[in-house]
């Protein structure tokens, strides 16, 4: 036994005692994973990771969107029942600013039948307020299984109160534009119409759709309505008063072409143009195309006179009617005898200008024709334009008929456009409906000389003032024009001399030539005023003069005295005179006689020289000369039969013949 110091005793050990540790499963041990394993769980754990952030993307997205969509709907949402969208078809206006055509938000009603319980009450309920929507068929589209039907597009503010009213669940309104065209039925046939999804399908409106689709600034037409008023309501007097089927006019521009007025009747109410018949949808002025009559011999002179064919001075023998080919061209109140220039305009002598017209042939009025946009369609800008008619095979009889407008038809928009270069030096300007900048008039196409266009411009005058045309003068402005009146063509190809189309195409004030008008009214009937007459001295002249009267102040034209220098037309003196006198007509015809071989050179004055008459035989006093590298015909001039001569061969008066 040790001591206590610094010995050991025998109880104690010679070690200290241990805390007791814990029992380990050696199956439960695995090693450290190493580098190839780690790699493997770091990859595995970054694709987790990855995931997640992707998904949470994902979710703050569709909740963004989701937000923007519920608190903010933009001009892309599909649902946009409640909010009204803004109209960005453009305005259509005329030359002033007056709004012709515009869009209004209106309400559409629709339904969702598989939330209407009661089909049958609901159809009875919306039948009292819109009676155009049946009972039993807007019931039947209520018990369908779509989710959207339409029952009424285009509603009224108070429709569509009256339907909120209601209270029926599953009837909606969606917002939509509707064209809607102030002036109505006045510029029907101009402006046009669209269809319920604002897409132009007439008029303007379809030859314009792209611009006006596009909203960005009004279309400024170049229709004056004032003008436009005027002509409608003198056209639709006279079509009342002949018992008319219709009629057409214009009023154009002659310096710029731009077409101030533009009417044809029957027309109708745009904003219900699937209502109206096809014969008020059908455009006269420029999808129709007629006979004009006599109004082409302003034509076939300024031709006679353009190619020195003829002089004012010059004429022919109209003693006797025309027979060719079984056919007779005859004078509607002839005068029987020798007929200069003006006197052939003035009376509106069919035998003379049909000599005209065989004296220069038949190219040569088919080139100028074609100079006169007489032979192609117009360029006007309108989808209803019609296309001219006229013989494949251009024969002689032909080249005659044509020369007093008959055997050919055009469109009015056609006419107004040649009878303007006619006025206008000689220049023609196409028709436009486009309100033109100064900047912006075209130059123009020469198509006769000035000479000639200032003596057309007189016998123009002429016809107003002693000739067919006396009822279109309207004093201080100096009317001029033709009239003409041609028979319709029946169905099966002929004439029918009871059905007939009455125009007058004319220019003022003829000192200045500024507007060009055409009047056609389309089968008049004749009535007491008119002493029983239906032709276009009585029918379509008045209607110019009424027409001018009105609208010439509007314009800003002053009138001019019948004393003015400006008013004094040198021909006049040449109608009439010595050849009216019976006593007179055997001078006339020796004096014929001893001219029939003396052909003159063509004048070069614009006042006419001493009249110098033609022999029956030889018809024109001048030759033709030579038009440009276009050959001229040599028919020689159609002789009147001699007295006796056996014409059993030839047709009554052919259904060609015109009455001016």
């Amino acid at each position: 036994m040790i001591g206590r110091r610094g010995g050991k005793t025998a109880s104690q050990p010679d070690f200290k005692a241990q805390r007791a540790q814990p029992v380990i499963n050696p199956i439960a041990l695995q090693p450290e994973p190493d580098g190839q394993q780690r790699r493997a769980l770091e990859t595995s754990h970054h694709r987790l990771m990855l995931g997640f952030g992707l998904f949470t993307m994902a979710f703050l997205v569709i909740a963004a969107r989701l937000a923007i969509v519920t608190l903010v709907p933009g001009d892309s949402d599909e649902v946009r029942i409640a909010a009204a969208p803004a109209a960005n078809r453009a305005d259509i206006l005329d030359r002033n600013g007056v709004v012709l055509a515009t869009s209004l938000t209106t309400a559409s009603l629709y339904a969702n039948p598989q939330q209407i319980r009661d089909p049958q009450a609901v159809a009875v309920a919306l039948n009292a307020i819109l009676p155009e929507l049946p009972v039993d068929a807007t019931a039947s589209k209520l018990t369908g299984e779509k989710s959207f039907v339409w029952l009424k597009r285009a509603m009224t503010p108070k429709q569509q109160m009256a339907v909120n009213r209601l209270g029926f669940p599953g009837l909606n309104f969606q917002y939509e534009t509707k064209r809607v065209y102030p002036q109505g039925n006045l510029t029907a046939h101009v402006v046009g119409f669209s269809d319920v999804d604002a897409r132009g399908l007439a008029g303007v409106e379809r030859s314009f759709d792209d611009v006006l689709a596009s909203g960005q600034r009004p279309l400024n037409l170049s229709v004056d309505i004032r003008i436009q008023h005027i002509l409608h309501e003198e056209l639709s007097r006279a079509i009342a008063d002949f018992t008319a089927i219709g009629g057409a006019g214009m009023v154009m521009d002659i310096a710029t072409g731009e077409l101030l007025a533009i009417v044809s009747l029957p027309d109708f109410d745009p904003i219900h143009a699937g209502n109206a018949s096809d014969d008020a949808r059908f455009n006269r002025a420029t999808l129709g195309t007629f006979e004009m009559g006599s109004t082409f011999k302003l034509f076939n002179t300024a031709i006679g006179l353009d190619t020195g064919t003829v002089t004012l001075a010059g004429g022919f023998d109209a003693t006797s009617p025309i027979r060719i080919g079984g056919f007779t061209i005859n004078d509607y109140k002839g005068k029987h005898r020798w007929l200069n220039i003006p006197e052939i305009i003035a009376y509106s002598s069919n035998i003379g200008s049909a000599k005209l017209a065989d004296a220069f042939g038949a190219e040569v009025q088919k080139a100028y024709l074609q100079r006169f946009g007489l032979l192609a369609k117009s360029p006007i800008e309108l989808a209803e334009v019609g296309v001219p008619q006229f013989p494949k095979n251009w024969k002689r009889i032909n080249t005659m008929t044509i020369a007093y407008g008959h055997g050919i038809s055009v469109t009015p928009i056609q006419v107004i456009a040649a009878v303007g270069a006619m006025a206008d030096g000689g220049v023609l300007r196409y028709p436009t409906l486009l309100k033109r900048a100064p900047n912006e008039i075209a130059a123009g196409i020469r198509v006769v000389s000035e000479q000639t266009s200032a003596q057309i411009r007189q016998l123009m005058r002429l016809v107003v003032q002693v000739g067919s045309g006396k009822k279109a003068n309207a004093p201080g402005y100096l009317v001029g024009g033709k009239t003409g009146t041609a028979e319709k063509i029946t169905t099966a190809g002929g004439y029918n001399k009871n059905s007939r189309m009455a125009v007058f195409a004319g220019a003022f004030p003829m000192s200045a030539p500024r507007y060009a008008v055409v009047v056609m009214i389309d089968e008049p009937k004749p009535n007491e005023h008119s002493y029983g007459y239906a032709t276009a001295g009585w029918v379509a002249a008045p209607v110019v003069g009424a027409l001018v009267q009105r609208m010439a102040p509007l314009l800003g034209i002053p009138p001019i005295s019948d004393d003015a220098p400006e008013a004094q037309n040198p021909l006049v003196a040449m109608v009439g005179g010595e050849y009216d006198a019976p006593n007179k007509s055997k001078s006339a015809a020796k004096t014929v006689a001893k001219k029939e071989s003396e052909p003159a050179a063509p004048v070069q004055q614009t006042l006419p020289a001493p009249a110098q008459p033609a022999t029956a035989e030889s018809g024109a006093v001048f030759q033709a000369k030579p038009f440009v590298a276009t050959p001229v015909s040599t028919a020689p001039s159609v002789a009147t039969p001699a007295s006796g001569a056996d014409n059993s061969n030839a047709a009554e008066e052919d259904s060609s013949l015109a009455y001016e």
